[in-house]
Parts: C-alpha cells; structure tokens; sequence
C-alpha cells in the first residue's frame, strides 16, 4: 500500500537581501541616535575624552553600517528589480558619514550639525522605504 501526503514543500517568506537591508538601515539610523547623544555630551559638558573616543568610534560603526544597508540596497535594486531611489539614498548617507567625519571638529559644527540631520533624513528613509509594503512585493 502507498501512502502519499498532500504537503506543500516549503517557500521562504522573506528575502535575504531584503532583511539585510532592512537590519542594517535599522542600525544606521540606531547608530546615528548614539551619535546625537555622544554629540549633545560633547556640546554641553567640557572636553570629555571619554564622549569623544566614543563618538569616534560611532563614526566608524557609522561607515561600516551605511556602507553594508548600501551594498545591500543596491543588491536588492540589481538583483530584485526594486526601486533605484533607496540604494541611491544608501549611498549618499554612506558617503556623506565621511563628509560628516571630515568636519567634526568643534570650529566646524556650523556645517557638520545641518550635515548630520541631512544625513539621518536619508537613513531614515531608506529604513522606512525597507519596512514598507512596495519593498517586500519585490522580494
């Protein structure tokens, strides 16, 4: 006697491209509410050595998380067939963290503080764009 079952072979509900973006502009823009917080120390308190290492290390961590939600962006524009804008968005945050790096010195916050919210409108809509309903049809 034959014994059959009618299962269905399992699908993947979700993209890993599209995860990997979504995880990584997620810690972009979590990234950058450290580098607010970091900043606002170093504004309102004296030097603090302790505030300044670590928002230079949240520059970094800034480089690097852009960097991957950019590449990951892009694989996901290439290879999936979504929409450009994000990946584009993913790539001028990523460059503009190092424009961010280069003037943020204490004589240059004139130019590094409207930086730093142009650069979190970007990260932030690359992240929301990740969540929204356009980017997982295309998954």
């Amino acid at each position: 006697m034959a014994h059959t079952t009618d299962t269905v072979p399992a699908q993947r509900t979700s993209d890993p491209i599209l995860t990997t973006v979504r995880v990584f502009a997620v810690l972009t823009v979590v990234n950058l509410l450290w580098q607010f917080l970091s900043a606002g120390e170093l504004v309102n308190r004296p030097v603090n050595d302790a505030f300044e290492a670590s928002h230079a290390a949240g520059a970094i961590v800034l480089h690097v998380l852009s960097g991957i939600a950019m590449i990951a962006a892009f694989a996901f524009w290439r290879l999936r067939g979504a929409a450009l804008w994000p990946a584009v968005t993913a790539l001028l945050v990523f460059v503009l963290s190092f424009v961010q790096a280069y003037y943020g010195g204490r004589s240059t916050l004139w130019i590094h503080v409207p930086g730093a919210m142009i650069l979190t409108i970007g990260a932030v809509a690359v992240a929301v764009w990740a969540f929204l309903p356009s980017a997982r049809a295309r998954a």
